[in-house]
């Protein structure tokens, strides 16, 4: 079936400024972990703004699946670049980043952590995850898997991801699906293809990676050659933004080995910041700010925070400028469309596996818990509420019933 392309949003969408300020929104509303801020983006940018297809907003979500580094984030960053250019990038990043990096950064300021949300309150939003994700699997399904085949590999997915929880399962899930997609699937030689303007050259691309693994090999040979603490604080965060996939909760290990370890932050501290992290709203790899501005390293902590926070999204900016542009082409291709679609089901069985594993075991314990979980994806599914607007309701409601 061909599938029009969308309306596309006025041409005031296209600023640096309107991609801050509508990515700034987010940033103070998007609750629930990356796979959760996959949902309000595509409520957001998919079925509210038309920026893009829904198959184009899949294909770019398999695309940041597949590159080490915060999915979530990475496609704001794509978003940006396509709506703004380089500074719509940075706009995009830094409306969906600094709300909550900002909040952390005043926590480790205060070096005294405590829980200011009403446990309620704290109920309430991570209840609303659970009918982002809901809406978002149910309405990418109905795009993305329309026959028995797709079905078949979307479940087959979700099924592999909950048995099989490590690291690189994500990537192995998708890279398998892509082949049998290649091997199985035929795709609609009419289908339209929806751009993602990207206005980037392949040589810039080449550039970004090139960059993106001189600094991987060489951030650690220079600070062997010049000890640094600063030095050696932006090596670890660099690494840990570089060598994770999955991004969100995975980083935690590597960020406890790169800083507890050598001693830079303690235990308790470094538990009470994730707990700090797990009450804002934005991408989970802003707990770098809290653990920079919690060291002792000279400068003042917020500047140590400030550039922690660069350092470990510094990777994501280079992998997402370097990749666009090859991406953009090769997407056109009907042998790399087939692969496609078999990859986009897939991508719809690891959110419907993260539906369940961990946003609904971690959500819906009580049958008070259901009840607001089922209000919540009523108002957003029938009643077409706003996702911000059933974010704070929700938070009030679970503060009411406390």
């Amino acid at each position: 079936m061909t599938q029009a392309a969308p309306a596309r949003s006025p041409d005031t969408d296209r600023s640096p400024w309107s991609v801050f300020l509508i990515f700034l929104r987010l940033g103070l509303t998007s609750f629930g972990g990356p796979v959760a801020h996959l949902g309000y983006f595509r409520e957001e940018f998919v079925v509210r703004r038309r920026w893009l297809a829904e198959r184009s907003y899949a294909d770019l979500v398999a695309l940041c699946q597949f590159l080490p580094g915060p999915a979530s984030s990475q496609v704001g960053l794509a978003l940006g670049l396509s709506r703004a250019g380089y500074r719509g990038a940075l706009a995009a990043w830094a409306g969906f980043t600094l709300p909550s990096a900002l909040v952390l950064i005043l926590f480790a300021s205060s070096l005294a952590y405590q829980n200011s949300l009403n446990a309620g309150m704290l109920e309430g939003l991570k209840v609303v995850a659970v009918a982002v994700v809901a809406q978002a699997v149910w309405g990418m399904a109905r795009t993305l898997c329309p026959d028995r085949l797709r079905i078949t590999l979307m479940a087959s997915s979700a099924i592999a991801a909950l048995l099989l929880p490590f690291i690189w399962s994500q990537p192995l899930i998708l890279l398998i699906a892509g082949l049998l997609g290649l091997l199985l699937i035929s795709p609609d030689t009419d289908e339209q293809q929806d751009e993602l303007p990207v206005h980037i050259t392949r040589r810039t691309g080449s550039m970004a990676l090139a960059l993106f693994f001189l600094l991987l090999l060489g951030l650690p040979l220079l600070v062997t050659l010049i000890p640094s603490q600063m030095l050696a604080l932006v090596d670890s965060f660099y690494r840990a933004g570089s060598l994770v996939f999955g991004g969100g909760h995975v980083v935690l290990p590597l960020l406890e080995a790169e800083t507890v370890q050598p001693g830079w932050v303690d235990v308790d501290t470094f538990l009470a910041g994730y707990g700090a992290t797990q009450a804002v709203p934005g991408p989970l790899f802003t707990f770098s700010a809290f653990l920079g501005t919690a060291m002792d390293f000279g400068p003042p902590g917020w500047v140590t925070g400030l550039i922690c926070l660069l350092a470990i999204f510094l990777p994501s900016f280079l992998l997402v400028i370097g990749a666009l542009p090859f991406w953009a082409q090769l997407r056109h291709s009907p042998r790399t469309r087939a692969a496609l679609a078999g990859i986009n089901a897939a991508v719809v069985g690891l959110l419907l596996a993260a539906l369940y594993q961990p946003v609904w075991t971690s959500a819906v314990t009580t049958s008070k818990s259901f009840a607001l979980a089922l209000a919540a994806l009523v108002a957003l599914v029938f009643w077409k509420l706003p996702p911000w607007l059933v974010v704070l309701a929700t938070a009030v409601l679970g503060w009411l019933s406390a």
